[in-house]
């Protein structure tokens, strides 16, 4: 999250209270609207050919190499089981600083929507059924987005 003095790594995500607004990316993934914390994002690219990795986990889709890294591509439709994968056309790529992998990490996600503006008072940090995974619910004009934390099947 952007407190700035909250390592995630050292806590758990879901108990953490947002104090101060935050800029979250807003992405589809199957039937769903996610957010992750802008500050844990490196860049948004073009989903492209990727290499399975034999006996991975269910997962782990595989790895592409973005300029000149071997970035593992994760699939959170299947962390979260959403059910059926989508369009699959954009991967995000998580900073490493905020994920608990030596390796570069990318999300493969349906869709990048926008960049979001989140003040404590539009998140409901008890709405997130014990999932450790969820920082918390952000109430929308449009409707809910589950604000998941950069940390997903990273373990």
């Amino acid at each position: 999250m952007s407190q700035g003095t909250t390592n995630q790594s050292e806590t758990d995500p879901s108990s953490e209270t947002l104090e101060e607004p935050a800029q979250v990316l807003e992405f589809k993934l199957g039937d769903g609207t996610y957010c992750v914390d802008i500050d844990s994002i490196d860049e948004i690219v073009d989903a492209g050919e990727l290499t399975p990795i034999p006996n991975a986990a269910p997962h782990v889709e595989g790895v592409m190499d973005l300029r000149g890294r071997t970035t593992t591509i994760i699939n959170p439709n299947t962390v979260f089981n959403n059910g059926e994968d989508g369009q699959q056309n954009r991967i995000i790529v998580l900073d490493s600083e905020h994920t608990e992998s030596d390796s570069t990490l990318g999300w493969i996600v349906d869709e990048v929507y926008q960049v979001r503006d989140v003040s404590p008072q539009m998140v409901d940090q008890t709405a997130t059924a014990g999932d450790e995974h969820v920082i918390g619910i952000v109430k929308a004009d449009d409707g809910f987005v589950v604000w998941v934390s950069p940390e997903i099947a990273t373990e």
